[in-house]
């Protein structure tokens, strides 16, 4: 799964790699963005916009809007049928963006979280799905992460991994009109050796830290070997 992740970047970065984007009152940084907390993306009924939406999937069939943070992912596998995501793949696309996000490795009891992220320097691109969900003057825009099998560079720390749009191409594709199938046919895994990974500290596990130390690389206690 992917239930962590950052973005920390430039104004000046977001527009050399997406174009003449309207970045509304500009970006919001954070070093460890948690589901239900808002977050940047760009959906596909206003790509020229980044616009902050929360994360965690509230479908527009919700009885009150509540969001439990179980929807943050949405397995590829299965999609085009799950009740909450059958429409939102068909006819809600969005491009989430980070910098990195974090990943758990088993040792032993221990979990070491990873901090992941592009070799060349490139903010990632994630493929997502997001839904309005509305009562009277209430509107709730929500995304979910999708997921799907890990490729080599991901295949060692988790069995999932979210799926990345790494080429301009790519990205535009998601957010057009393509059919389910063109969309199904996109949720794969990156290609292997795009991403490379280093342990950060125990930190991240809390909601409550959110500063550049999180992004620092740490060095394992020898005992864990």
């Amino acid at each position: 799964m992917c239930g962590r992740y950052s973005l920390v970047t430039s104004e000046e970065k977001v527009q050399q790699q997406f174009g003449a984007l309207n970045l509304g009152k500009g970006l919001q940084a954070s070093y460890n963005i948690a589901p239900t907390q808002q977050a940047h993306v760009i959906t596909n009924d206003a790509p020229e916009q980044l616009q902050y939406l929360i994360w965690g999937l509230i479908p527009y069939w919700s009885k009150n809007g509540q969001n439990s943070g179980r929807l943050i992912n949405a397995r590829a596998e299965g999609i085009a049928t799950k009740p909450s995501f059958r429409l939102p793949i068909r006819q809600k696309r969005c491009l989430v963006i980070a910098d990195s996000f974090y990943e758990w490795r088993r040792i032993g009891k221990n979990k070491i979280p990873h901090r992941i992220l592009l070799k060349d320097g490139q903010l990632l691109v994630l493929a997502g799905i997001w839904d309005i969900w509305q009562f009277n003057d209430n509107i709730i825009k929500s995304f979910s992460i999708i997921t799907t099998t890990p490729n080599a560079d991901m295949a060692l720390l988790h069995n999932r991994m979210p799926v990345i749009l790494y080429e301009r191409e790519q990205q535009e594709r998601w957010l057009d009109a393509i059919s389910l199938a063109e969309a199904q046919d996109m949720l794969k895994p990156a290609q292997d050796g795009l991403l490379t990974d280093y342990v950060v500290s125990q930190k991240v596990n809390s909601v409550q830290n959110n500063g550049p130390d999180l992004h620092y690389r740490v060095q394992l206690p020898p005992t864990l070997f």
